[in-house]
């Protein structure tokens, strides 16, 4: 990381932090150290945490929408690609690290800091809706099924985090897309 130029690496030091320790939880000491930056070059390029936080939660958003798309942009019907999104490769125990910014209250409470969390779970439900959408029966509505992917996947990681072991993510997993390709056979 050290290669890394400063704006860089405190981005990316505090993008870790949050994941590992929250909003309230990271202190610009821990990020500085983190990244190998001083005092003064933070507040050269940040106004302050909060700044530097929401760079950090805005890249981390843009991560998580761009590896999102990758796995919904893969050939086959739309369940097998909503499957290809919530079978990839992910850290469970750790939790979503969007996801779990948006139960951090210094995160929620902060409209700037919240509105990053709330365009990637909107675009989210919006892009699986969309695929959805041709291969649900007419009364089954492709928006809230969406938001039911999306939660049961979030819910996943919470239930895991809460057992120490990925086991409740991936019956979670299993069951969302047993019901979806259940009901996308009866389009």
């Amino acid at each position: 990381m050290y290669g890394l130029d400063a704006v860089e690496r405190l981005v990316t030091s505090t993008q870790e932090l949050l994941w590992e320790r929250g909003y309230t939880g990271t202190s610009p000491r821990a990020i500085q150290e983190r990244a190998g930056a001083g005092q003064g070059s933070m507040y050269h390029h940040f106004r302050g945490k909060p700044d530097l936080a929401a760079a950090a939660i805005r890249r981390t958003a843009a991560d998580l929408r761009d590896r999102a798309e990758a796995s919904l942009d893969t050939p086959g019907t739309s369940v097998e690609r909503v499957s290809a999104y919530l079978r990839r490769s992910r850290e469970v125990l750790k939790g979503c690290p969007v996801g779990r910014l948006a139960q951090d209250p210094g995160v929620v409470d902060d409209p700037v800091l919240r509105k990053p969390l709330d365009a990637t779970f909107t675009w989210l439900r919006g892009r699986i809706a969309e695929l959805l959408a041709g291969d649900l029966p007419p009364n089954v509505d492709a928006a809230a099924t969406a938001a039911t992917v999306v939660a049961t996947l979030q819910g996943g990681y919470v239930l895991a985090r809460a057992a120490g072991t990925t086991e409740p993510f991936d019956q979670a997993v299993a069951g969302v897309l047993g019901l979806l390709t259940a009901v996308a056979g009866r389009a």
